[in-house]
């Protein structure tokens, strides 16, 4: 399985859930591998010490003597890797304007490890831009997380469009896995409302898992840790486990 967690929109929850499904896939024994293709670099923050590392995805993308396998990283998870990001990803785009193969870099990258890994995760920019187009072209499959609040299907639209569009050329076989719900606080009648209206234009691609809000959740980042080391008796490691296990239903 290669998914990418993608929406355009910022401040849905995509990092969170990309840092913690890969790490609960690294927990079913599988070798899993993160790709940050997101130029804040998040993801990599959330794993390794930036200062140490010194090539990203952007030299693995421009660079064919490079390539991903160029820029492993381990982690504390022995079954976990990541191929790091750093801000010199924002270049990326004005870098490969006009090359015939653009949105096929990341595919042909990811074909040279693909045999080491059992599932590749990538995260991506919230954007619709080049970096995401990549990620698309490259996966089987799509997670969309979508944050429950009152803007929450804003948006979506142009998303939906783009992915007919990659699967009208470039990749045929891209699947939605499923939409997930994230930031959810169950107290609140807006909220419930608002899964109603996301159940309603996604039907039965919607996850049965539920990411509420949590102060853990956000806090793990800062410790370089998912939430299943940092606090594995957590909602919010209960949650992601579950949804980890919700997408392997589904592959």
């Amino acid at each position: 399985m290669i998914v990418s967690i993608a929406n355009q929109k910022g401040g849905v929850g995509k990092t969170t859930t990309a840092i913690n499904l890969a790490a609960a896939l690294a927990l079913r024994n599988t070798r899993v591998l993160l790709i940050d293709l997101d130029p804040q670099a998040n993801s990599s923050m959330s794993f390794l010490d930036m200062s140490l590392v010194q090539r990203s995805m952007y030299e693995a993308m421009v660079d064919d003597t490079v390539g991903i396998e160029g820029i492993l990283q381990p982690t504390r998870h022995a079954t976990l890797t990541v191929a790091p990001a750093r801000i010199a990803l924002a270049k990326l785009e004005a870098r490969l304007v006009g090359e015939i193969d653009a949105h096929f870099k990341l595919r042909d990258r990811i074909d040279r490890v693909r045999d080491r890994f059992d599932h590749i995760v990538i995260d991506c920019p919230p954007t619709l831009g080049l970096l995401t187009v990549n990620a698309l072209v490259a996966s089987s499959h799509l997670l969309i997380p979508i944050q429950s609040s009152y803007f929450a299907l804003e948006g979506t639209d142009d998303l939906l469009e783009t992915i007919d569009k990659v699967r009208n050329r470039a990749n045929p076989a891209l699947q939605i896995v499923g939409v997930l719900i994230t930031m959810h606080d169950r107290r609140t009648s807006l909220a419930r409302d608002i899964r109603g209206q996301i159940h309603h234009v996604f039907g039965g691609k919607v996850f049965n898992t539920v990411i509420t809000k949590s102060v853990r959740l956000e806090e793990s980042p800062a410790y370089k840790e998912s939430i299943f080391t940092f606090a594995p008796e957590s909602t919010g490691a209960a949650e992601y486990y579950s949804l980890c296990e919700e997408v392997i239903d589904r592959v």
